[in-house]
């Protein structure tokens, strides 16, 4: 892991509007890195598949009569016909919808009209093109490149460190996929610092310490990045000598079978009490994965940023799930996807940051919503992330930003522009 300082070089509007920058990256960043999919446990059984577009490429993700799950791009290798034309579904074969040519699970061409008019016969010599594959932490991940390093050295730390969270078993509430009109990197931007939480999320200060100088940052190599922010605690920022006690804590306090009426005069203590109270009765109550858990992680907001496009909050009790998708041709489009994944207990985590504020809906995975930006919410705080993303954007072109000035608590985010720059310089983690 790495502590460096960020650099004095301002990061100009140009990298979030030039189509010029923005094909280069396509070609040395998303096409040289792991990408992070859907879930593993959507597709159980043999024929199972699901469908992603990234960018202009379309991956198939299918898995297989031996249990393994593989990723193709979702080409004919025929003419070039889009094969899966919904995006998931069951089958025990593929069948391109243009001239019939038909693939299996394993990618192998199994009957082409007309085979015998080939030069060879295409059946038992096509093949569809497949991408580096592997399955961590319940999900899929695939990467373009087939000379890349392994995902278990691409994420480094991230490997062992997140091994104390039930992610596997974890159900999506939510999946919740806008149309943005900004670019995909300025989603990510946001989600590499906490000095916008203040004022663009002032409700979350009643159940989270914003305050830099006890954010413990950690830049690793590779361009990931982790940030530990207190929660279950009032901000000093807001309340200063004279602190009470929001709604989300009080109810986290009587889940967890503690009166905050017991705590007037003592708010800055509900951190410590709850961390206590979860690592008491929490295996009682299903929740053995607490064992393994720091007394921060029962409590505070670990977010990490997985370069390039994703990054996730994760309590004890649930994961927020925060890609950004480009555009096929425009820089200045994206898809963010705003999912939660839940554990099982609703905290004041989950009512925060969802759109429907709870857990209840645990009875299988939540189907991917598809919206404009401006359409529904994504939950009281990431509705205001989505707001800052779309007016930044317009704000790039004036010519009269002159370029970033970044403190350094938001070192992450010169920190992933640095990484950037390299994969375009032609880095690679080995």
């Amino acid at each position: 892991m790495t502590t460096q300082k960020n650099t004095d070089l301002p990061l100009q509007g140009e990298r979030y509007i030039s189509r010029e920058f923005f094909a280069r990256e396509w070609e040395n960043v998303w096409a040289k890195t792991w990408l992070i999919m859907g879930r593993a446990d959507e597709i159980p059984e043999a024929g199972d598949f699901f469908v992603e577009d990234i960018g202009p490429e379309s991956i198939l993700i299918v898995r297989q009569a031996d249990t393994g799950i593989r990723a193709f791009y979702n080409v004919c290798q025929h003419r070039g016909n889009r094969l899966a034309v919904v995006p998931d579904g069951s089958m025990d074969t593929f069948t391109c919808s243009y001239h019939g040519w038909k693939w299996g699970l394993d990618g192998a061409c199994l009957e082409a009209q007309d085979a015998e008019d080939f030069t060879p016969n295409p059946c038992g010599h096509a093949q569809l093109e497949e991408l580096r594959c592997d399955v961590f932490a319940g999900f899929v991940w695939i990467n373009m490149d087939p000379e890349c390093a392994s995902l278990k050295t691409f994420l480094g730390p991230i490997w062992d460190e997140w091994a104390a969270y039930p992610m596997e078993q974890m159900t999506r509430v939510q999946a919740i996929s806008v149309r943005m009109p900004c670019n995909w990197k300025t989603v990510q931007d946001n989600f590499h610092e906490t000095y916008h939480v203040a004022t663009a999320h002032p409700l979350g200060l009643n159940s989270v310490e914003d305050d830099y100088r006890l954010t413990a940052i950690t830049l690793y190599e590779g361009g990931h990045a982790l940030g530990v922010t207190q929660g279950s605690i009032p901000a000093r920022r807001k309340f200063g000598d004279n602190p009470s006690l929001g709604e989300q804590i009080r109810m986290e306090l009587q889940t967890w079978d503690l009166n905050p009426d017991d705590f007037q005069g003592r708010e800055y203590e509900t951190r410590i009490a709850l961390q206590a109270r979860k690592r008491q009765l929490g295996p009682e109550r299903g929740f053995s994965h607490y064992n393994k858990m720091s007394d921060a992680q029962l409590t505070d907001t670990f977010h990490y940023t997985v370069f390039p496009n994703f990054a996730t909050s994760i309590n004890s009790d649930g994961m927020l799930y925060l890609r950004a998708l480009p555009h096929p041709t425009d820089p200045e489009l994206c898809v963010f996807d705003c999912w939660f994944y839940a554990a099982g207990a609703e905290n004041a985590y989950t009512r925060l940051l969802t759109e429907n504020g709870d857990a209840s809906r645990l009875a299988g995975p939540a189907p991917r919503e598809w919206r404009n930006y401006g359409e529904g919410t994504l939950g009281v705080i990431l509705d205001g992330d989505a707001v800052v993303m779309a007016d930044q954007q317009r704000a790039l072109h004036s010519r009269g930003y002159k370029g970033s000035r970044l403190a350094h608590q938001e070192r992450r985010v010169q920190q992933y522009h640095d990484m950037i720059d390299r994969y375009m310089e032609g880095y690679r983690p080995r």
